[in-house]
């Protein structure tokens, strides 16, 4: 069924959502993240493969300069701005014009990002390590992802437990929210994730997916990150990352008819292509 049309503003760009689903290419520049680790660790690499998911269709970029994978050590601000900056400054030299979102919980880390030409901040502590990232979002009319985690990447995965878990990641956004909009960051910029994996068992992570619609509820946006991950790879029998292609795309598709506007991914063309038909079931006609 269709779903009601919300607006997301990500600096200069506006995007309507509602009907088409975005989709957000993932660059992790890190030596140590689950997927794709080291892969895209040197600019020169990372570069090229941006503009090679943008040539597939990607609407927006994801910049990862800290692994976030379940048991990783948090990394420092500095090498954070080392590992992002220049690839950064590689799409943009490129003549690529592409939004670029940084995936940081650092006021400090991202400041530099958008100066040199970012236009979302993905936060996923939602806020609660950094609030300075609320400020920075005011200043600058950036986009802002809000996501929900419970503990820290190093123990989330050791005991999840939730009393109702649609109703306490809700919970969670909307203290979330309050931060932002208390620091005079405008409706318009948020966007909300309720981060599947981050903290969720497989049922938890099915649960939330079912009920993206409730999450939506609140009137933000909702980016589904599904690409790949580790309740993926229980499903299909225990796949390694590389080989959860086919149980991504059948996640992607589940999480739009659910109400997703955005989905982020590590396999572009093939998510983008699936997406198409999504969308056209969920709005009941085609572009």
């Amino acid at each position: 069924m269709p779903f009601s049309e919300i607006t997301w503003r990500c600096g200069d760009q506006k995007y309507l959502l509602g009907k088409r689903t975005l989709i957000m290419g993932i660059l992790n520049v890190t030596p140590d993240s689950f997927s794709d680790g080291g892969r895209y660790y040197d600019p020169e690499k990372a570069v090229a493969h941006a503009l090679q998911m943008v040539a597939d269709g990607a609407d927006i970029l994801d910049i990862g300069a800290e692994s976030t994978r379940p048991g990783s050590e948090p990394v420092s601000e500095e090498e954070q701005i080392r590992r992002a900056i220049p690839v950064i400054e590689g799409i943009r030299s490129s003549g690529c014009k592409i939004p670029i979102s940084v995936d940081t919980t650092r006021a400090a880390v991202m400041r530099e990002a958008l100066a040199q030409g970012a236009s979302i901040i993905n936060d996923i502590s939602g806020l609660h390590d950094d609030p300075m990232l609320a400020q920075l979002a005011a200043e600058t009319g950036a986009g802002l992802i809000l996501m929900h985690m419970q503990g820290a990447p190093k123990t989330m995965q050791q005991a999840p437990h939730y009393e109702n878990v649609t109703r306490d990641v809700c919970d969670f956004l909307k203290e979330s929210i309050r931060i932002a909009l208390d620091a005079g960051v405008s409706s318009e910029q948020i966007c909300l994730d309720p981060g599947i994996g981050f903290g969720k068992t497989l049922e938890h992570n099915l649960e939330l997916i079912n009920h993206t619609e409730e999450l939506r509820a609140l009137g933000y946006p909702i980016l589904l990150g599904l690409s790949r991950k580790t309740f993926v790879g229980k499903l299909c029998g225990d796949l390694p990352p590389e080989e959860r292609l086919e149980g991504s795309l059948s996640a992607a598709v589940i999480g739009v008819l659910h109400g997703a506007d955005i989905l982020r991914v590590h396999d572009v063309q093939a998510t983008k292509r699936a997406v198409y038909v999504a969308d056209a079931f969920r709005n009941n006609t085609h572009p």
